[in-house]
């Protein structure tokens, strides 16, 4: 019996198969009955601090005091950090990517555990399937961007050489100019957030889906006729699974390259 066959015939109403939705991703206050000023403190905001105090302890505990042969925590600290600087900061900044080592560093590896916790057992959420966040953090990599090239090219400079670069006959300016202010500041922010919350929110999706799927035929109405697409539900959510965890640390480098291209795009402007 196919999967889609299967849950075709799966009774509709109170009783039956129900895949699930959006819903998963809407989480009310950990403390419902708890005071009104506690009422902003649901499962994404707590994801969100436990994902920034781990990465501040993990590099407070490699660091904290440095051997010249590296062991344990350490020796993980330094792959990521050679990961960030040499295939992220070098190529798309230049000689002045190892300044920014501190911010790139930080933001992959704050990205990196918001999407890994989507498959720790519990907790079962990535932050980033949640707009807000990858939003934030293409705004600050965005406002930092715009800061930087006002700063190398100054005002009327930036917005000259985005929306008037030399060599165009002068009707090009016309379509050009629209489209390139337009880019610069919306889609650049809009796209970078997009990719990672599409991504996250897609793949937690999925393996929810395929999850409920197992459950439903296995272990809530088990039958001889349902067993198969259990089973096979059971080995696509670890399939999905296996695939999410490198779609996630994907995904975070993406979000990392992008943002050291757009610092490197300000501190050495084309034109």
């Amino acid at each position: 019996m196919s999967l889609a066959y299967a849950l075709a015939l799966a009774p509709g109403g109170d009783g039956g198969f129900h895949a699930p939705d959006t819903e998963i991703f809407r989480w009310g206050p950990l403390f419902p009955d708890g005071p009104r000023r506690l009422r902003w403190f649901t499962k994404p905001v707590l994801l969100i601090a436990l994902s920034a105090a781990l990465v501040v302890a993990f590099y407070r505990i490699a660091f904290r005091a440095p051997r010249p042969v590296p062991r344990g925590m350490q020796n993980l600290g330094e792959v990521a950090y050679l990961f960030v600087r040499d295939q992220i900061a070098r190529p798309m900044i230049g000689k002045d990517g190892d300044r920014w080592m501190p911010f790139l560093l930080s933001v992959f590896s704050f990205v990196l555990v918001m999407n890994l916790m989507g498959v720790v057992p519990v907790l079962q959420l990535p932050a980033t399937s949640h707009f807000a966040m990858p939003l934030l953090l293409a705004l600050v990599v965005y406002g930092l961007y715009l800061t930087l090239s006002i700063r190398v090219q100054g005002f009327t400079g930036y917005f000259r050489n985005v929306m008037f670069p030399p060599g165009q006959p002068a009707w090009m300016y016309f379509i050009y100019s629209p489209i390139e202010l337009l880019q610069h500041l919306v889609l650049r922010p809009a796209t970078h957030s997009i990719r990672l919350f599409a991504n996250m929110f897609a793949g937690h999706l999925l393996i929810a889906f395929f999850a409920s799927v197992a459950w439903w035929f296995l272990v809530e109405k088990p039958s001889a006729a349902g067993v198969g697409v259990g089973i096979v539900g059971a080995l696509m959510t670890v399939v999905i699974t296996a695939f999410e965890i490198f779609v996630q640390a994907l995904q975070a480098y993406i979000f990392t390259l992008l943002a050291a291209s757009y610092i490197g795009g300000a501190l050495n402007p084309d034109h």
